[in-house]
């Protein structure tokens, strides 16, 4: 018997596969099938999200990193109780179990409670690093609050989990949460801890035991770093970012082009729903210029490339159930183009649904379905791996060059925050490093001052430097790592901070290109910004229009009339121009007339009761409309 059917009938024995009798659209994944009236989940899953989970926390743990643990199930206490002594994270004199519920949000001031014998009262903690919760169903606001605050959490789900909930949590455990499994979960939790709190004082005492010599080796290891990073090798916590403007062009010869660019694939995440927008289907399915859809620009894209050198550049799309049957319909247009479907009738999900980050989905995908051993079979070298979200993601063959010439293993995409952006003019001349945790997941604003660059989530990866991590068995889950920038700063997250794929890679780097490669369409305003004359598709490429002198974007506020497709599309009886556009705030019962041109700051705000209707060709230059006697 291998270990592993061991450790499934270790599950199977704590009853951790049984399920509700309702299984979420969003958790069918885990599941592997219905009997007597009850969701079975599948326990391969289930056993790899414990490890990833486990992976993470200890990762965190090496770290010394501030965890909270939640619980609020009585059956689970003594459970919990050994657990916490044993990882010594329990303190008589302050309650540390946090029994109390959520207070994430309030953290900043005193708090007063009472338990069921004693009142207890806590100073103004700093916030936790990790949040970890055994009966989520009771503590979903813990859930929420953690979401709020950027903090990953670590949770057992059933699988009727509302996905309100679901997609909240950083790594989701699919279990039956009973006492048995509860009891294992801990038991593993406190393992971790316990390994990492041994590996920590065996680094300690080795290093009080070193002596001279371990300075020459520090002063040659230092000597290899610096010479490594002339070609853009850096530690595993940070990342050499190399600016856009100094690659070089790929050859004029198209014999030499045509080479370069039969060594690369293209791998489209298309997973993402747009519920967010109101719209029933995949984001790639939405209209976002001239007719086109997301999926059209990258067909168009690598169309393009085919046709001007004669190359074969496969497109993979990696779809989930949800979106297979729009994207197929979309493909349908391209019955020349290579164009592989990757779904999750394969076993795999997407990104957004099953795994936190899309690296982790790109090698489970291709271990799993042999799609890496059939990719390499023809000659294929480097994927560029394309997220759901970003509608501007070029495939680039300057980068693909680049990569080849310096023997680089992967690459990062990235471009500077606007307050960044603002502040370093150097960046766009010279190499920089950066530390992982201040490169940011996505481009919320709130978080614009905490990090320097966003992911784009384009990234390159060597094909044969997967493989080589494959047959290794390098590529385990339990060997992600996250990493401390310094004393104040925060633990990587999926939602935050440039994940923890790169740390598996000896030769990585980030490329700073230019913020027109970056536009994530998360909302009808998004969907404003692209439907407008302030973009133009040229080949499946997004360029701004030549007549806007500001490079920026303008900023577009729309209020919740606004806040589905449907409604934007018949609110608006054609998009307005807005190529001298700088910001755009428009609330109320606002309809908008055919050609209008807004320029300068506009805000029309409707009153409650009162319709504002905008008319043909009207021209508003710094407008601010509340009335129809202002238009």
């Amino acid at each position: 018997m291998t270990i592993h059917s061991v450790v499934i009938q270790k599950l199977l024995s704590t009853n951790a596969h049984l399920g509700r009798r309702v299984v979420a659209d969003h958790l069918k994944p885990y599941a592997y099938g219905v009997r007597n009236g009850m969701a079975v989940l599948d326990s391969d899953k289930t056993l790899i999200s414990l490890r990833t989970a486990c992976a993470f926390i200890g990762a965190l743990a090496r770290n010394n990193a501030r965890f909270m643990f939640v619980n609020t199930n009585p059956l689970f206490d003594e459970i919990f109780d050994q657990m916490t002594k044993k990882i010594h994270l329990y303190n008589p004199n302050q309650n540390t179990l946090w029994r109390t519920g959520g207070f994430l949000t309030n953290s900043r001031s005193p708090k007063k409670f009472r338990s069921r014998n004693k009142k207890l009262c806590f100073a103004p903690p700093q916030p936790p690093d990790c949040v970890v919760i055994l009966d989520t169903e009771r503590k979903s606001s813990v859930v929420l609050e953690a979401d709020r605050l950027q903090i990953p959490v670590v949770a057992i789900v059933d699988s009727s989990m509302p996905l309100d909930i679901y997609k909240r949590i950083a790594y989701p455990v699919p279990a039956n949460d009973s006492v048995q499994f509860v009891y294992l979960f801990c038991n593993l939790i406190t393992k971790t801890f316990l390994a990492e709190q041994k590996r920590f004082a065996k680094r300690d005492s080795s290093i009080d035991a070193a002596d001279d010599s371990s300075k020459i080796e520090n002063s040659e290891e230092a000597k290899r770093v610096e010479e490594s990073e002339n070609v853009g090798v850096s530690p595993k916590d940070e990342v050499v970012v190399v600016p856009y403007e100094s690659l070089a062009p790929i050859s004029q010869d198209r014999a030499e082009a045509k080479e370069l660019l039969e060594k690369l694939v293209v791998l489209k995440f298309n997973g993402a729903l747009g519920k967010e927008m109101g719209f029933n289907g995949p984001k790639s399915a939405i209209e976002v210029c001239k007719g086109s859809t997301v999926l059209d620009l990258i067909v168009k894209q690598i169309e393009s490339l085919n046709s001007k050198y004669g190359c074969n550049v496969p497109l993979l799309l990696m779809n989930t159930a949800k979106t297979n049957d729009d994207t197929v319909k979309v493909v349908a247009k391209y019955p020349n183009s290579n164009i592989v479907m990757l779904n999750t009738s394969d076993g795999q999900a997407s990104e957004n649904e099953m795994y936190p980050s899309d690296h982790d989905m790109l090698f489970l995908s291709l271990m799993n379905g042999g799609t890496l051993d059939v990719l390499l079979s023809q000659g294929k070298e480097y994927i560029l791996v394309v997220g759901s979200d970003n509608v501007a993601a070029v495939v680039d063959p300057n980068i693909l060059n680049h990569l080849i010439q310096n023997k680089l293993e992967y690459c990062m995409e990235v471009t500077p925050t606007t307050l960044f952006d603002t502040n370093n003019s150097i960046l766009n001349s010279n190499q920089q490093k950066f530390q992982l945790a201040e490169i940011a997941r996505n481009s919320n604003e709130h978080l614009a001052d905490k990090f320097k660059l966003i992911d784009t989530r384009s990234l390159w990866v060597n094909l044969r430097a997967i493989k080589r991590l494959v047959d290794t068995d390098a590529l385990k889950i339990e060997n992600y790592t996250v990493s401390k920038g310094g004393k104040n700063d925060k633990i990587l997250s999926p939602k935050t901070a440039a994940g923890s794929a790169i740390q598996f890679f000896d030769h990585a780097i980030g490329i700073n290109v230019p913020q027109s490669h970056y536009l994530p369409m998360n909302a009808t305003s998004d969907l404003l910004l692209l439907q407008s004359d302030l973009y133009i598709s040229n080949n499946g490429v997004l360029v701004h229009n030549s007549a806007r002198t500001n490079s920026l974007n303008p900023s577009i506020i729309l209020g919740p009339e606004f806040g589905k497709v449907s409604d934007l599309l018949s609110r608006f009886k054609s998009f307005p121009s807005i190529v001298e556009l700088d910001s755009l705030n428009v609330t109320g019962d606002v309809w908008f007339g055919a050609d209008v041109t807004l320029k300068g700051r506009v805000n029309i705000v409707a009153k409650p009761g009162m319709k504002l209707e905008i008319p043909d060709r009207a021209v508003l230059h710094n407008k601010d409309i509340s009335d129809p006697i202002d238009i």
